[in-house]
C-alpha cells in the first residue's frame, strides 16, 4: 500500500511530493520530490492507494454565487457588507469553520487569500487526476497544521528559512513520536524544507483517510461539502496510523 502526499503550491518551485510505503508494523517513506510540476505529482501519484493534497478543493458556497449573481448585474441591495460577519460565509467553507471550531487552526480563506492561485493549480490537477469526489475521492483535502496539533507535535512557526531550528526539531519530534516510520536520507531535506516537511505529513493524512480515521462532515454539511470539498483531520494518534 502507498500513500502519497502533495504539498501543493501555485509554483511547482515550491510543491513538494512524498511516497510513504506501508508494510505490516510500519511504513518507509520511499520518495521525495521538491520542485514538482502537475506531471511529476500525476506520475508519483500512478498507482497510490490514497492521496492527500494540502490545497483547498472548492469555494464558499455563497462566494460562488456572490460572484455569479455580481457578474451578472443581479446582485441584491441591502446586503451591509461593510459588517465583516456579513462577509464571513463568503470568506470561508463548512470545513474551514469546523476546523476552527474544534481548535485544531484556522485555514486561510481561498476567496479572499493568495491560497486560491493555490486552488486555481488544485481544481486542474483534480480535473487530470479524475478526482470529482471532494469528500471521500481518491485525493483528499489534508490541513498538516491539524494534523500536528492533533498530533501534539509543533503546528506552527516552523516555515521559513528563519525557523530552521525549530523545522529540525520538529522533524525528530516526529522521529520520536513515530519510529516505525523510516524516513533515511529524507530526514535530511524534510529538516531543511518546510515543503518537503508537510508533504510527508500529508501522505500520513491520506493513510488516516484510507482507515477511515479523519474527520467527515455531517449528513446536514455533506452536500455543500461536494462541492466546496472537505478538509481531512486525523482523529488517530500516529501510532494507530499502522
Amino acid at each position: 500500500m502507498r500513500t502519497v502526499g502533495v504539498d501543493l503550491s501555485a509554483s511547482p518551485v515550491k510543491t513538494a511530493v512524498a511516497c510513504v510505503d506501508w508494510h505490516a508494523g510500519g511504513a518507509a517513506l520511499t520518495e521525495l520530490v521538491v520542485g514538482a510540476d502537475d506531471e511529476v505529482i500525476r506520475r508519483l501519484a500512478e498507482g497510490a492507494t490514497r492521496i492527500g493534497i494540502d490545497s483547498p478543493f472548492g469555494w464558499p458556497e455563497e462566494f460562488v454565487g456572490f460572484v455569479v449573481a455580481h457578474h451578472h448585474n443581479e446582485l441584491g441591495t441591502g446586503r451591509e457588507l461593510d459588517d465583516i460577519a456579513r462577509r464571513r460565509p463568503l470568506a470561508l467553507r463548512r470545513t474551514d469553520l469546523q476546523i476552527v471550531e474544534s481548535g485544531l487552526g484556522r485555514p486561510l480563506s481561498v476567496s479572499a487569500d493568495q491560497i486560491a492561485h493555490v486552488a486555481f493549480r488544485c481544481a486542474g490537477l483534480l480535473a487530470d487526476l479524475g478526482v470529482d469526489d471532494r469528500v471521500d475521492g481518491w485525493a483528499v483535502e489534508a490541513y498538516p497544521a491539524g494534523a500536528l496539533k492533533r498530533w501534539g507535535l509543533t503546528s506552527r512557526g516552523y516555515k521559513r528559512a528563519a525557523n530552521a531550528p525549530v523545522l529540525a526539531e520538529l522533524v525528530e519530534a516526529l522521529g520520536t513520536a513515530a519510529p516505525w516510520l523510516e524516513l533515511g536520507d529524507h530526514a535530511e531535506t524534510m529538516a531543511r524544507d518546510d515543503d518537503a516537511f508537510d508533504a510527508v505529513i500529508t501522505a500520513l493524512i491520506a493513510r488516516a483517510a484510507q482507515l477511515g480515521r479523519t474527520t467527515s462532515p455531517t449528513a446536514a454539511d455533506r452536500p455543500v461539502a461536494a462541492r466546496e470539498g472537505w478538509i481531512h483531520v486525523p482523529t488517530v494518534g500516529l501510532a494507530e496510523l499502522i
